[in-house]
C-alpha cells in the first residue's frame, strides 16, 4: 500500500470540547476519518500508509498485523490512533512467560462469597495492542483466536462478548531475529492486513530528532496537540456506507483470478483461500469509500492486494532460499493477471 485515497476535505472546528470526538451530524463519517491522518502525523512522521491501513481494518472491522524493526513507532503509532478515535486501547506486553488467562481473563476465587467471579483480561478493550506477539509461545497466541475471530471470549464454559469496535492491532519484529515463535498459519489468517513498517528517510528522521529536540514526549500525546477527531458512531456511519459500495462483476472476476494465480504459483506452498479473497473484497470497498467513490475500481484491488495477501501465502523452501519475497510473488501476480478496463 504506497499510496494514500485522497481525502476529501480538511475537518473543521466544531466547537467539540478538546476531549470529545465531533459526532455524525457535526461532520460526516467520511471527513472525520480522512482527519485521522493529520492527527496522528502530530505524534507520528512518515507513517501514511500505516495509518489508513490501520483505518480501513476498522472500517471493515478487522485486525492488523504491525511488522517492523524495533524503533519505527509501533506502538506509538496504535496508542494515537486510539486517542484521536476515542477509543479504549490497552497495551499487552508479549513475553515467553505469558499465560492465556493474562490475555483472556480467568475465573477468581472471592473468599468473602466462597464463589469464583470471572476477572476480564486486557482483550476486553475497543483497541488491544498485542505488543511484539510473536515474543510469546503458540499456546499464548492462540488465546487470542477465538477474541479476533468471535468477539468473544468463552471462559468455563460461558461466553462473554467483547465490545464494539474491537480490533487487535499486534506488533511484531521481523522473524530473524532471536528469540522469537512465527505466527502460526491459522492466526496469521485472522488478521486483515499485514502493514510493514519502513524506516524512515533522511527527512523524515530528521523531523523526528526535530521534534524530541524540541521537548516532544511520546508519552505525552496530549501535549503533542493529539485530540478526538472522530469516534464509534463515525465508525458505525461509515460501514453503513460501505455496504453499499457497489463492484462490478469484472471486478469480482479480477480478484477471484488473483487469489487463484497465487495457488498455482510455483514459489508458494500455499496460496491466498477464499478467506483472503473475501478479504481483499472488503478491504477494497473500504479503500474505495475513502477516496469518495461508490464504486469498486481494479486499482483499489492493486492498492490493497500486497497488505492483505502477503501473509496469507507461504513460500517453499527452495523459493526462499533463492531471495524470493511474499511481496515479489504477489507483484508478479498482479502483472501477469489481466485487470479489467
Amino acid at each position: 500500500m504506497t499510496e494514500q485515497p485522497a481525502a476529501s476535505t480538511t475537518l473543521t472546528k466544531t466547537g467539540a470540547p478538546a476531549d470529545a470526538a465531533p459526532g455524525p451530524a457535526e461532520v460526516d463519517a467520511r471527513t472525520a476519518l480522512t482527519a485521522l491522518r493529520d492527527e496522528i502525523g502530530k505524534a507520528v512522521v512518515g507513517q501514511d500508509a500505516a495509518v489508513t491501513g490501520l483505518v480501513v481494518a476498522l472500517l471493515c472491522g478487522g485486525h492488523v498485523l504491525l511488522e517492523g524493526v524495533p524503533g519505527v513507532a509501533k506502538t506509538l503509532l496504535v496508542r494515537t490512533l486510539s486517542t484521536a478515535l476515542s477509543l479504549e486501547t490497552k497495551r499487552i506486553q508479549f513475553t515467553p512467560d505469558l499465560m492465556p488467562g493474562d490475555v483472556t481473563g480467568s475465573l477468581v476465587y472471592d473468599a468473602r462469597t466462597a464463589e469464583f467471579s470471572f476477572q476480564p483480561g486486557p482483550v476486553f478493550t475497543n483497541l488491544l495492542l498485542a505488543d511484539e506477539i510473536n515474543r510469546t509461545p503458540p499456546k499464548t497466541q492462540a488465546s487470542l483466536l477465538e477474541a479476533m475471530e468471535e468477539r468473544q471470549v468463552t471462559v468455563d464454559g460461558e461466553p462473554r462478548p467483547l465490545p464494539e469496535p474491537f480490533l487487535v492491532a499486534a506488533t511484531q519484529n521481523p522473524v530473524e531475529y532471536e528469540g522469537t515463535y512465527p505466527l502460526p498459519e491459522a492466526q496469521l489468517d485472522r488478521f486483515l492486513l499485514k502493514l510493514v513498517l519502513p524506516l524512515p528517510n533522511r527527512e523524515q528522521e530528521y523531523q523526528v530528532l526535530a521534534r524530541h529536540a524540541a521537548g516532544f514526549d511520546p508519552r505525552d500525546l496530549a501535549a503533542a496537540g493529539v485530540r478526538p477527531v472522530a469516534g464509534p458512531a463515525h465508525l458505525a456511519a461509515a460501514r453503513q456506507e460501505i455496504a453499499k459500495v457497489t463492484v462490478a462483476p469484472e471486478v469480482l472476476a479480477y480478484i477471484v483470478d488473483l487469489c487463484r494465480a497465487t495457488r498455482q504459483s510455483p514459489s508458494l506452498s500455499i496460496g491466498v483461500s477464499p478467506r483472503g479473497a473475501t478479504a481483499l473484497l472488503g478491504t477494497s470497498r473500504a479503500w474505495a469509500w475513502l477516496a469518495g467513490r461508490d464504486y469498486v475500481t481494479p486499482d483499489d484491488v492493486k492498492a490493497l492486494a500486497l497488505p492483505t495477501l502477503r501473509h496469507r501465502i507461504q513460500l517453499r523452501a527452495e523459493a526462499e532460499m533463492e531471495g524470493t519475497t511474499a511481496d515479489s510473488v504477489i507483484q508478479a501476480v498482479l502483472s501477469q493477471t489481466p485487470a479489467p478496463r
